[in-house]
């Protein structure tokens, strides 16, 4: 028995293991919230890294992956089923990890399990008077029971949190998003600074932000529920649709995870192509980054710079993939096409002129005045509450925290290339712009090691025409261009999948944007939101 299971049997002795991919723990959730606790305080899991809603048919629950970082980052999964399934509801855990809170909406709103002493327990991605939840195996999709409503949410004010009475029922508490003398100011969701169909509800005194309610799902397209009826093969694509500035990166997790589940392989060749490929889409998304930052801040100049060096990134995923944007590159085993015979003379070129690149940006922007005082000591997010909400990527680096999966848990070839965690200590909106600029240093860094280094071989490993998993649950994660992606898979041995969860980074990244925003003016909320830097498809899965 490892010492991680001794550790939880002194806290939980009636734990009982399963072994697999990660560790799993049982737990009854009658003691869940009080071995939570203990989990965190005790045993230093300080970070809640994915939270997976599950119907298994004869039961429903949920599957919670903890992170120890004190302890090299140890990862293990913990299983709580609901005691009943018609009426189902677990303790919610928001009062320990933050990032919890819209987490457990999420998995309200496909599930229907309710969280017990959760604050907020409204419906995240569907309409409040929406029939059903679409994650349940047994859910109704006829269509007529939701058909297109072209007519508001009534009483989008009200929510609720179920307590459990002496007696052990659970009984609604009613409550209000915003009481009724707030003046409420809606941005979004057709606003250009939203970047995509997002709808923030601020609550304002005069022009300073009091509260930010985040209103999401207005690009839902079912993923998950659609990945169910698929092959694995036929999943893949999803992956470049969501944070379509991390395509090769989420597609890389999801295909990892599948070669992890299968025993499959990896060819050299096709894992240093991979690593190139995602620090390539690393560059590019931060370039976007730039560019808009800079835009939502007037600086128009600084956002054709930003576009000009990044049209040629895209010209090097346009000769090798055929495609700018959904490049569908990545496949199971390895890549679906060979390199492109002037890939290496265009990265060189790239990798030679972005230095003085770099320098005109913080010339034009970096340094320029009312870019610092727009974006220095606004939007302060505390090195503990990047943790406590699970805010990776940059954005969690720029709050001084050491949370690079490439250097947590190194994939591909990662290991064996030198480059730099970026960290900055400023805790603002300028600290995550800077360490974006300064992670594509280090991205050209590790392309200048590869480049030149690109092993003959194989592209792809040899796999099965029709793939089938063996029965059991894997998880994989990668360092997107915005943080840790993290993708679930479970499987009952068929060539669909039984469930499949994508953890993107840019659901917890909106997830603060109330504490980060409160406090600033009304201004402040577009410029907080573009050095945060989330994508809305990511976010709406």
């Amino acid at each position: 028995m490892s010492d991680i299971q001794n550790k939880i049997l002194k806290i939980y002795p009636a734990a009982t293991f399963e072994e697999g991919d990660t560790l799993l723990v049982n737990v009854a959730e009658k003691d869940w919230f009080k071995v939570a606790t203990a989990l965190k305080n005790e045993l230093g899991f300080d970070v809640l890294t994915a939270l997976v809603g599950m119907d298994w048919k004869d039961s429903i629950g949920v599957v919670y992956y903890l992170t120890a970082t004190s302890r090299n980052w140890e990862v293990v999964a913990f299983k709580v089923l609901a005691e009943n399934r018609e009426n189902p509801y677990i303790h919610s855990v928001a009062a320990l990890w933050k990032v919890a809170n819209f987490q457990e909406r999420e998995v309200y709103d496909m599930f229907g399990i309710k969280f017990i002493d959760h604050p907020d327990m409204r419906r995240f991605f569907l309409r409040n008077d929406w029939v059903g939840h679409p994650l349940r195996k047994d859910y109704d999709s006829n269509p007529e029971l939701n058909p297109i409503r072209l007519e508001d949410e009534l009483n989008e004010d009200d929510t609720r949190s179920y307590k459990l009475d002496e007696k052990g029922n659970v009984v609604e508490v009613p409550g209000k998003v915003f009481e009724e003398n707030e003046y409420v100011v809606n941005i979004g969701p057709q606003h250009p600074s939203t970047h995509g169909v997002m709808r923030f509800r601020a609550s304002v005194d005069g022009e300073t932000v009091k509260k930010v309610d985040v209103v999401s799902g207005y690009i839902h397209r079912g993923i998950e529920k659609l990945s169910e009826g698929l092959t694995y093969p036929q999943i893949l694509h999803f992956t470049d649709r969501m944070d379509y500035m991390s395509a090769h990166q989420n597609r890389h997790c999801l295909c990892m995870c599948i070669e992890k589940a299968l025993g499959v392989e990896v060819p050299r060749r096709a894992e240093v192509i991979r690593t190139m490929m995602d620090e390539l889409m690393r560059i590019s998304s931060h370039l976007l980054a730039f560019g808009c930052t800079a835009m939502d801040l007037g600086a128009t100049t600084a956002f054709f710079y930003g576009f000009r060096e990044r049209e040629m990134v895209l010209d090097i995923f346009e000769k090798t993939c055929g495609a700018r944007m959904s490049m569908n590159y990545n496949v199971i085993g390895g890549v679906i096409a060979d390199l492109h015979p002037d890939f290496q003379k265009d990265v060189k070129e790239l990798i030679r002129i972005m230095p003085d690149r770099l320098k005109e940006y913080h010339t034009v922007f970096s340094g320029n005045i009312i870019a610092k005082n727009r974006l220095k000591g606004v939007g302060m997010l505390s090195k503990e509450d990047a943790i406590n909400y699970a805010i990776t990527g940059p954005s969690g680096r720029g709050s001084n925290w050491s949370c690079d999966c490439r250097k947590k848990h190194p994939y591909s070839v990662y290991s064996e290339v030198e480059f730099d965690e970026v960290l900055e200590d400023g805790c603002d909106s300028y600290a995550r712009y800077m360490v974006r600029m300064k992670e594509i240093e280090q991205s050209c860094r590790i392309l200048e090691q590869l480049v030149d280094n690109i092993p003959e071989g194989d592209i792809r490993a040899q796999v099965p025409k029709i793939i089938k998993l063996p029965a059991g649950r894997w998880y994989q994660q990668v360092e997107a261009s915005r943080g840790t992606f993290g993708v679930y898979i479970e499987s009952v041995g068929e060539k669909t999948p039984f469930r499949v969860h994508f953890q993107s980074p840019c659901f917890n990244l909106v997830g603060v944007m109330d504490i980060c925003c409160t406090g600033y003016m009304i201004a402040d909320l577009i410029t907080i939101g573009a050095a945060l830097d989330f994508v809305i498809p990511d976010i709406d899965r």
